[in-house]
């Protein structure tokens, strides 16, 4: 596999530490902090907050940010990921198996403590319009999120430039897109880096430290991928999505000093703790 080459055509042709964030930027992604946002903060005894991890396709957060979510659930979160993309059928490795795809990896999420969701639009078959604004932003309104990652908005996947755009819509602004008071915007909102065959000038300025769960975060992206292959999940013979997300990881973790790191790029400045 090239370099450059993604893990989607890669498939179809062959089929935060206790510390938390590390290094640059905000400091302080999963700590609670009800003040940024007063109408946040009301979630139920013993949970920190929610997050809703927002993708395009069902691999996009387990690729993008696992570990990140991983760590958000051993802290108690609550996580949400929602996946605009449901139908697969005009993508030949599962045109067959749709149903089975979504399941699968709606299994994968409630195996790790997450719950995942679909949509019904095909790739290529979405736009930036208010139909899709609005069922985005009903999630949004539901799930009531304190911090949310999406898709950076420079990409070369269509699909993933569309998704962010609808994303950032439905995010910043819910009440005015469902034309109803009420929905309120999370306190906090990051983009994620998707890969080097799909992200391109993106910047970050928040690391996370997941070398703690860097195992069981190619487990989960492992075995979403081999269930595309149809073929059983063997971490001693790793795939090209594998081998690149190691690479960026490892390359992220080189900027902040830890041995695996995901990077994120914060929406607005946020205030950091340093001491």
């Amino acid at each position: 596999m090239r370099e450059n080459l993604s893990r989607r055509n890669f498939l179809g042709k062959s089929a935060l530490t206790g510390a938390g964030l590390a290094a640059a930027g905000s400091t302080a992604g999963l700590q609670p902090d009800a003040s940024a946002n007063p109408a946040q903060g009301t979630e139920s005894p013993g949970r920190p907050g929610t997050i809703l991890a927002l993708g395009a396709h069902y691999d996009d957060c387990p690729f993008g940010i696992p570990g990140t979510l991983l760590e958000a659930v051993q802290k108690n979160y609550r996580v949400v990921i929602l996946n605009i993309i449901g139908d697969y059928s005009n993508w030949a490795p599962v045109s067959d198996r749709v149903e089975e795809l979504r399941n699968n990896s709606i299994r994968l999420a409630e195996e790790r403590g997450m719950e995942m969701r679909f949509l019904n639009y095909a790739s290529m078959k979405f736009a930036n319009e208010d139909q899709t604004q609005s069922e985005i932003a009903e999630v949004v309104a539901e799930v009531q999120p304190d911090i949310a990652f999406m898709l950076w908005r420079r990409d070369r996947h269509p699909d993933h430039e569309v998704a962010s755009l609808l994303c950032e819509a439905a995010l910043r602004q819910p009440a005015a897109i469902l034309g109803r008071s009420g929905p309120r915007p999370p306190r906090r909102i990051y983009y994620y880096d998707n890969g080097p065959g799909h992200t391109v000038e993106f910047t970050p300025d928040t690391y996370l430290d997941i070398s703690e769960h860097w195992t069981a975060a190619m487990e989960w992206l492992g075995e979403n991928m081999a269930f595309v292959r149809k073929q059983e999940y063997d971490p001693g013979n790793p795939d090209g999505a594998l081998l690149s997300k190691e690479k960026l990881a490892r390359y992220r973790g080189s900027a902040c000093g830890v041995g695996y790191a995901e990077a994120l790029l914060s929406y607005n400045p946020y205030p950091t703790r340093i001491l």
